[in-house]
């Protein structure tokens, strides 16, 4: 299982990872007007799809909008929060109290959610881990979400906008509609935060491009009206199911979410137009009983989403143990067998030279016994970080065994082979660190030196050797 980071501040004032960077280049003002904006057409937009109550709508996404912000920018997102709600509500019905009102409601919402997933499901991190899903859904969309409901509908009551004897039908479409913008809205714009780019190889980026086609013209055919009328009441739903599982095994939570953004809005245009299953009498009964669907496909395909992603992380770290020396990081002595045969085959076909260089620590056996094997350790993985501040990116850096390193170095001849060798000594040599540390180095090129794994190590071996005997005799 991944690792949880535990969250120290359940809401934190200043932003984190995104908000450090983001204001470096924007400041403050700029951010939080732009999400006051964002939030402000939004909600316009949402509330073009209020039928029970003007300022009630089963389809709200400022709700994933705010928790999203709080979690990302910390407490000091409320003002643009509370600035746009109050605008969204002020340009739409009722009085500057009112409006007031429903926007620290929605403000209210907004920061109890986020506190409340930042204490229990992970924070801005919710995505990542299932249980981490399950504690979503259930502290924000289901519990948070409560808040500005009933503060909302109250307001509205209490102030004569809205009948009492309405109270129940339009809490019940305030608080979906709002379930489902954080479901929908929120993992998207988390994820999509954490890992703005996108690296996708040609066939991943085909393979994307027929999923959101397929996704397409399936929700087309379930909610937009192109099946048979005959077929009108049959579950065809759940046809768009398969579709979303296949986001969720071949991609990621990342692009899981945006396909459930996706055909939420398709669904929801259908669904408007009298189209799909959930098309009913009234146009606010259709769009509850489409959030509802949509709220449960949401939670359940994100959780998949996020197994496959922890599976994946397992594999990959297991993987990299399998592969990589657990002291120093290099690569172990199994990865370095694969990377020499690897370019004894690619030089085969390119004809072109490459070089193994073996190093051995001096004294090794000296510093343990003088300053203990814990820094005799040390002194291993500081050769190792010279090791990899002296490769390129296509070089292998390995620990051979014991006090002995090796490097592969791809299209490399003997001139370049020695130029490495030199930078690796010189830079141990301005180590300030002590014990000083210095090594013993020898070479081998492929063809020339050898033609196997075998006889290349054998005659970088003899070049070490050497090496090693000339600075006895010196010392002699």
């Amino acid at each position: 299982m991944a690792t949880r980071v535990p969250v120290s501040d359940p809401l934190p004032i200043a932003g984190r990872s995104v908000a450090s960077s983001g204001g470096a280049r924007w400041s403050d003002v700029t951010i939080f007007t732009v999400l006051a904006a964002v939030y402000f057409v939004a909600g316009k937009l949402g509330l073009r799809l209020a039928f029970v109550h003007v300022s009630a709508t089963a389809v709200w996404p400022p709700t994933g909008i705010a928790i999203a912000a709080f979690l990302i920018l910390g407490l000091r997102a409320w003002p643009a929060i509370l600035a746009g709600a109050f605008l969204v509500n002020l340009t739409t019905a009722g009085s500057l109290a009112t409006s007031i009102g429903l926007g620290i409601g929605n403000t209210l919402e907004g920061v109890v959610g986020a506190y409340l997933v930042n204490r229990f499901a992970g924070g801005r991190n919710a995505f990542e881990r299932a249980p981490d899903v399950f504690k979503f859904a259930l502290v924000a969309a289901m519990l948070s979400t409560t808040v500005s409901a009933t503060v909302g509908v109250t307001t509205l009551a209490v102030s004569g906008y809205a009948k009492w004897a309405d109270y129940g039908q339009i809490w019940l479409t305030w608080w979906l509609g709002d379930v489902a913008g954080d479901l929908v809205v929120a993992p998207v714009v988390l994820l999509w935060s954490a890992r703005p780019r996108v690296r996708w190889h040609r066939s991943q980026a085909l393979e994307a491009a027929a999923l959101f086609l397929a996704l397409v013209i399936c929700g087309e055919l379930v909610f937009g009206g192109l099946y048979p009328s005959d077929v009108k009441h049959y579950p065809l739903e759940f046809a768009t199911v398969p579709l979303l599982l296949w986001a969720a095994f071949r991609f990621g939570p990342r692009e899981t979410a945006t396909a459930i953004l996706l055909l939420s809005g398709l669904a929801i245009w259908g669904t408007l137009e009298g189209y799909g299953p959930f098309a009913q009498r009234t146009q606010n009964e259709s769009l509850l009983l489409l959030q509802a669907f949509v709220a449960v496909v949401s939670v359940s395909t994100l959780t998949l989403a996020a197994v496959v992603a922890e599976r994946r992380r397992v594999e990959a770290r297991l993987l990299h143990l399998s592969v990589s020396d657990p002291l120093t990081g290099l690569a172990n002595y199994r990865q370095l067998m694969a990377a020499l045969e690897g370019e004894i085959q690619r030089s085969q076909r390119t004809e072109r030279p490459f070089a193994v260089i073996l190093l051995d620590v001096d004294g090794l056996k000296r510093i343990n016994d003088r300053h203990g094997h814990l820094v005799g350790s040390l002194a291993l993985c500081r050769v190792a970080a010279v090791l990899q501040l002296s490769c390129r990116a296509i070089d292998t850096a390995a620990r051979f065994g014991g006090d002995e390193f090796a490097l592969v170095l791809p299209e490399a001849d003997g001139v370049a082979a020695g130029l490495v060798m030199r930078r690796v000594s010189e830079r141990l040599a301005w180590d300030t660190d002590t014990p000083r540390v210095t090594v013993s180095l020898g070479a081998a090129v492929y063809p020339g030196d050898g033609t196997t794994v075998q006889a290349l190590l054998d005659a970088a071996d003899r070049g070490l050797y050497a090496m090693k005997r000339k600075k006895v005799g010196r010392r002699g």
